[in-house]
């Protein structure tokens, strides 16, 4: 369910993580080692606020795939 904070439209981090088809746990590995740029969103708790942007950003990187030889 997204929530609307001052006209912008905004999604918590289970439910983005949800819609990628990750874990939590995985997003916030990806963010620690350096594959995905976090968030530059966070309500006034200090918790992540997705755009749509993010969203989709997301859903890009849990689609990748890697050829190996």
């Amino acid at each position: 369910m997204s929530i609307n904070i001052g006209g912008g439209l905004y999604y918590r981090t289970a439910e983005v993580c949800e819609m990628a088809g990750i874990s939590k746990n995985t997003y916030l590995r990806w963010v620690r080692e350096g594959v995905f740029k976090d968030v530059a969103h966070r309500d006034r708790r200090g918790w992540r606020l997705f755009t749509e942007e993010d969203l989709n950003r997301l859903k890009a990187e849990s689609n990748k795939t890697i050829k190996e030889s």
